[in-house]
């Protein structure tokens, strides 16, 4: 490892997670104005005027622009945190890496394959952060951060996809009751993903500051 690596960024990380918090609440916004539409479409047939239903249409479409926003300004940053992350992880063990660094990036774009090569390169920046072991020390850094933030991701997104195909076939109210019931699961689900992306970007920011500064291997306990 070079003598001297740059730290990852604490004001971008601080920037990556506000954007989170922001699509969370975006994705809870969808969660409220779903749970109103649903009521107005289940509810009485005399009480679901048009006006009700209209107004609660149009909350729900309100809070669908709202998250497209909030989205991709948590992928902008995202990205970006990624991609610096990638450059300066590569300085740290480029033996790890299986793809360079502009895949930190393209990866995001390829249709189908941006269900798993971002996980790739994760994993790989994930264990260059990782301290080697010391000579009787056989501690590792779990995974499990990474795995439970891509596993909500990808799994999420494909849902999500089904639920907006379900949403834009629909030609009644009871379709519509439907579908608006699996976005409702497809949006917490969101928040949960949001929730674990926090923990992953935290973690690895973490763990590259600390390798960088304590050098490539544990301390050896008591020292």
């Amino acid at each position: 490892m070079p003598s001297s690596v740059p730290l990852a960024s604490r004001g971008l990380l601080a920037a990556v997670v506000a954007a989170f918090a922001a699509a969370a609440l975006g994705d809870l916004f969808a969660v409220y104005a779903g749970v109103r539409l649903h009521t107005v479409v289940d509810g009485d047939v005399t009480a679901a005027t048009a006006a009700n239903l209209d107004s609660a249409y149009s909350l729900y479409e309100r809070a669908g622009q709202v998250q497209v926003s909030t989205t991709l300004l948590c992928a902008v940053l995202f990205i970006t945190w990624f991609f610096l992350m990638r450059r300066r992880t590569g300085l740290m063990a480029p033996d790890r890496f299986r793809m360079g660094q502009g895949w930190a990036i393209g990866a995001w774009f390829i249709p189908v394959a941006n269900l798993w090569l971002p996980y790739r390169v994760a994993v790989d920046m994930w264990g260059a952060c990782s301290p080697l072991p010391t000579e009787g020390e056989t501690r590792r850094v779990p995974m499990w951060p990474v795995n439970l933030w891509w596993g909500l991701f990808a799994g999420t997104t494909l849902l999500g996809r089904y639920a907006a195909a379900r949403f834009d076939k629909a030609d009644s109210l009871a379709g519509i009751s439907d579908a608006v019931t699996l976005y409702l699961a497809v949006d917490l689900l969101y928040v949960a993903a949001t929730g674990a992306a926090v923990v992953f970007t935290v973690r690895l920011t973490a763990l590259q500051r600390l390798k960088a500064t304590e050098g490539p291997y544990w301390t050896p306990a008591g020292a």
